[in-house]
């Protein structure tokens, strides 16, 4: 798998796909069940995005983030990047909560950080991530020209 290359800051997506249901233990915030399917998880990176994507692929670290949980039964199929500040990773993750189909399967998973109800969401047939770029566009005008790939 390639990772488009962007700035040293930006926000992300990860698609990742679970082959089979899972009850998983995340963290802090407790066990739940994972039906098969993928999962776009959002987050963003303010030193080294190329770095953050690369640590989340690894299959060796230290369980550190919600994600990281949910990594060890899943597999990245596909990284989105887009430049920009933190402030941007809650308008994505928004966007994507409004996607067609799009479901939120624990709340607060990778939002402890902010107000978001959750920076994870579960489709149960691979999204359409491309066409999220013109809808980001039309919701945050703020975005226009900041996309890394």
């Amino acid at each position: 798998m390639e990772i488009a290359r962007a700035s040293k800051r930006g926000v992300y997506c990860l698609i990742v796909q679970l082959l089979q249901r899972s009850s998983l233990e995340i963290g802090r915030l407790g066990a739940f069940d994972f039906p098969a399917g993928f999962y776009v998880y959002v987050g963003s990176a303010q030193n080294n995005l190329e770095r953050r994507i690369e640590r989340h692929i690894r299959q060796e670290k230290k369980m550190r983030w919600h994600i990281d949980y949910l990594l060890q039964y899943g597999c990245v199929v596909s990284v989105h990047t887009y430049a920009g500040g933190k402030k941007k990773e809650c308008i994505l993750s928004q966007a994507i909560g409004k996607m067609k189909d799009a479901s939120v399967p624990v709340k607060g998973f990778g939002s402890s950080d902010c107000s978001c109800n959750a920076h994870l969401y579960y489709f149960r047939h691979a999204p359409v991530i491309s066409r999220l770029k013109l809808d980001l566009r039309r919701l945050s005008p703020r975005l226009r020209g900041d996309y890394g790939g």
